[in-house]
């Protein structure tokens, strides 16, 4: 039997469209994956709500993890029932890993912002190098340039 966490509707969406933005950034050598567990090591694999790997990934039908090697950036949005865990754990694990990039979407009065955080190779931990509300405007790990309002649009009815 699996069990799945409940997940809010705005998580949800937000999670699917930022997969989706990022895609029209990557260079052609990367690939945005989501669902997809990361080795870390012999008995830690968490599952990251978006990762993007680089080309030195494995590719194909038969592909079950990646390493933590082949990621580029790891992505958390956050939800009621993992806040510790994506707030405070997996941060650590990533950056113990070595994963050099990591983003942590939080929900600020129902809109998405994208908290920016890059490894410092010399402690393996996260140093923070922004927060975006309105438009995440990068160069690093690729140029991207996304419109955060875009990504869990209002109903209009």
């Amino acid at each position: 039997m699996v069990f799945v966490s409940p997940q809010r509707h705005f998580r949800h969406v937000v999670i699917r469209e930022l997969e989706h933005a990022l895609m029209q950034f990557l260079p052609a050598d990367h690939e945005v994956v989501g669902q997809m567990t990361v080795k870390l090591g012999a008995r830690q694999r968490p599952e990251p709500d978006i990762i993007v790997v680089g080309p030195d990934a494995p590719h194909g039908p038969d592909v079950a993890c990646y390493d933590a090697a082949d990621v580029v950036l790891a992505v958390e949005a956050v939800s009621k029932e993992s806040e510790v865990r994506d707030r405070q754990r997996k941060p650590v694990l990533y950056a113990e890993a070595g994963i050099p990039r990591f983003w942590l979407v939080e929900e600020i009065n129902g809109r998405p912002a994208v908290y920016v955080y890059e490894l410092d190779p010399t402690t393996r931990s996260y140093v923070a190098t922004g927060v975006h509300h309105d438009r995440l405007k990068l160069a690093v790990p690729f140029d991207l340039d996304i419109d955060l309002t875009t990504l869990h649009p209002s109903r209009t009815r």
